[in-house]
């Protein structure tokens, strides 16, 4: 993995180290306040974006870093190492959103900004929305992601639509997952992906594995049908 990717892990989990300390989680939690924010490290043996590898079938370290509002405003911003795309093989993602519960729904509203540094002629930006709610136990979720025309993206524009869920175990640390994908545009037309796993929660940590295929592999040979593991923690 490259120096400047390592770099940019540090900067975004320095701030928030202090986080995982005893000390501090007792302050916070005694000065709560209308802001929160937390952090979240995961590790992927693939990294699959609706279907699709962007890392070329390899490891990809992702961090997290997400603010909110009492109001339901947040900010959040994720980054991936990726699959040499001429640039720095790095992605970073900012989200700035807003989410509101309307009785047993939850509507979640925003923006997202694609960024490769390196490789400005790669970014790119989307319209993010969804529905969800509860289900027993569980959840599931409607989600649409729609880019406007843009030059980065062959002056096309782009609609993805999805449904996602998940349900726990009664009485396990496991909780199933699956979801299903359809995409026309500037990334496909007529493009499916669908995905099926199970989570495992122990010790603070978030085992994961999930099978996941996709319609279209637009000839990389690493975007096949593929078990990807994951571990994840939340601070």
């Amino acid at each position: 993995m490259r120096t400047v990717f390592k770099a940019a892990m540090l900067f975004a989990a320095a701030p928030f180290a202090l986080i995982a300390t005893p000390a501090f989680a007792e302050e916070a939690e005694a000065a709560s306040g209308p802001i929160d924010a937390s952090f979240s490290l995961a590790v992927v043996s693939d990294y699959r974006f609706r279907g699709v590898s962007l890392s070329n079938g390899k490891v990809a370290v992702q961090p997290e870093v997400s603010i909110s509002h009492e109001s339901g405003a947040y900010l959040t911003l994720w980054g991936s190492n990726v699959a040499d795309n001429g640039g720095d093989d790095i992605e970073l993602d900012v989200t700035l959103g807003y989410s509101k519960e309307f009785g047993k729904i939850t509507a979640d509203v925003g923006v997202v900004g694609y960024f490769y540094p390196g490789a400005s002629g790669l970014n790119y930006g989307e319209v993010l929305g969804s529905l969800s709610t509860a289900v027993g136990k569980g959840s599931v979720a409607m989600n649409v992601a729609y880019a406007p025309k843009q030059n980065n993206i062959g002056s096309n524009d782009n609609l993805y639509l999805g449904v996602s869920g998940e349900m726990p175990v009664a009485d396990t640390p496991l909780t199933l997952n699956a979801s299903f994908g359809r995409e026309n545009g500037a990334f496909g037309n007529r493009k499916l992906d669908w995905s099926v796993g199970v989570d495992f929660d122990i010790e603070g940590f978030t085992a994961g594995l999930k099978y996941i295929d996709t319609s279209r592999t637009f000839g990389l040979p690493k975007s096949g049908a593929t078990a990807v593991f994951s571990v994840s923690k939340e601070f």
